[in-house]
């Protein structure tokens, strides 16, 4: 055993598989064994492995300028070209791009860039942020405060109350709808619980709005439709700001460049990495309105600096790659082909509503999702991830790498350069693995008659 504290695994299991190489869209590991990329690394590796154009660009970057620093006035042209790139593409008025290493950085930056915005205009008790129920926004203290999920709470006393982190309703009609209601009558009812949250915190007290468009770890969880539509116009109606979590859905996930362009969501604020660079190096970017920025320009003069930052903000490496990586999903329509190939993933994942392990199949684009169920009828969940481990196991066994998230859901999530021959190479294992899971689910007395 190594000396490395694993991220997001149980301590007792560690070190099960190990990745060599990687090569288009498939990995190898030490033994030589090949495996189809299923949920893209960690939902990142939008251009594959081994993009030679990337790892040209990385080595000239390097030998260019390896590092400098954004601290004190100090800048570099490829930085600036970045930041200028991802500003003209995103749907928020007139940009302005800070940029981190993580999608945890930089939703932990996004709580100081509001809470430094509000203390500017002078509303400094708008501060709370409402995140929803079975949301993933990263691990940090702060992020992991907006996170949904027990698992990242669970032992780590984490300040929700301190942070102004306040609840709502995941909008998972499956899981959530009550007894005869319609997915509108469902919407009704979680937008409805929204403004009333919002008047009894008081809305002069909260800021903004978090949510992924679409999920990733809480299962892949797509709105109904009108959710979107009435959840902008209350945070309108009471002058919250939409912050859009695209660190998964962003660049070409859902069939368009964001998945805010998917969903319809106009935002104010939006959370940009993993596919920002395919992976190929670590960057983030927090984007807010032009005038949020302006108004934090005095601020920062009155004090002699805006006091934050990483060693690592727009590492002049991470910034070159992701310019290639852009570069390359606009010369070869990276998005509009992983739309196509994504509405042959859906309906092929679809054809799994009918086996008998499978409560819902859900997804947009080259994202998706199957929920297992202990009884298909009810719904009921099987207690724990029990079954969602072993169908991650078994697609593993047969040469497909996927996840496992919220509790038994099996997660997909291919590189967007995947074609139908993938897709078919995918669900051909993943039919082998259900069926394997569905004979143990039946040996182990685990599904409820």
């Amino acid at each position: 055993m190594s000396t490395i504290i694993y991220p997001t695994t149980n301590l007792k299991h560690t070190e099960t598989l190990t990745i060599e190489k990687g090569e288009g869209v498939y990995v190898y590991d030490n033994q030589g064994k090949r495996y189809i990329e299923g949920l893209a690394g960690l939902w990142c590796t939008s251009l594959g492995y081994g993009n030679q154009e990337i790892i040209d660009v990385t080595s000239e970057q390097m030998a260019k300028l390896s590092y400098s620093h954004m601290f004190g006035g100090k800048t570099h042209q490829v930085g600036m070209d970045l930041s200028d790139k991802i500003s003209a593409m995103v749907p928020v008025e007139n940009a302005k791009v800070f940029f981190g290493n993580s999608g945890s950085d930089a939703n932990d930056t996004h709580i100081k860039l509001l809470r430094y915005y509000f203390n500017a205009i002078g509303k400094p008790e708008k501060f709370k942020i409402i995140a929803r129920e079975r949301s993933y926004h990263g691990v940090t203290v702060a992020s992991a405060s907006l996170t949904g999920l027990p698992p990242n709470h669970t032992h780590f006393d984490l300040p929700f109350e301190a942070l102004g982190i306040i609840r709502t309703d995941a909008p998972h009609y499956y899981r959530g709808k009550q007894q005869g209601e319609t997915e509108a009558q469902f919407v009704e009812r979680i937008t409805t619980n929204l403004e009333n949250l919002i008047l009894k915190e008081g809305p002069d007290t909260i800021a903004a709005f978090i949510a992924e468009p679409i999920t990733g770890a809480s299962g892949v969880i797509v709105p109904p439709k009108g959710y979107y539509e009435k959840v902008q116009a209350i945070l309108a109606k009471y002058d919250i700001l939409f912050w859009a979590d695209e660190v998964i859905t962003g660049f070409g996930r859902t069939g368009n460049d964001f998945g805010s362009t998917t969903m319809n969501i106009q935002p104010d604020m939006m959370t940009l990495a993993k596919q920002l660079s395919s992976a190929y190096m670590p960057i983030s970017a927090s984007v807010i309105r032009g005038d949020m920025y302006d108004a934090m320009i005095e601020s920062s003069n009155q004090v002699g600096v805006f006091g934050h930052g990483y060693t690592y903000s727009g590492h002049p490496v991470a910034c070159a790659v992701s310019l290639k990586v852009l570069e390359i999903y606009e010369r070869d329509n990276i998005f509009s082909k992983a739309a196509e190939v994504g509405k042959y993933l859906q309906s092929e994942l679809r054809k799994f509503v009918d086996h008998p392990l499978v409560g819902e199949v859900r997804g947009e684009g080259m994202i998706g999702a199957l929920e297992l169920v202990a009884n298909k009828t009810t719904g009921q969940s099987f207690n724990g991830g029990v079954m969602g481990g072993y169908a991650m196991q078994a697609c593993q066994n047969h040469g497909m790498i996927t996840r496992a998230v919220a509790g038994s859901s099996l997660a997909f999530c291919p590189p967007l350069i995947c074609t139908k021959a993938h897709i078919d190479e995918m669900m051909q294992i993943l039919v082998k693995a259900l069926d394997e899971s569905l004979e143990y689910a039946k040996k182990e007395r685990l599904l409820v008659i």
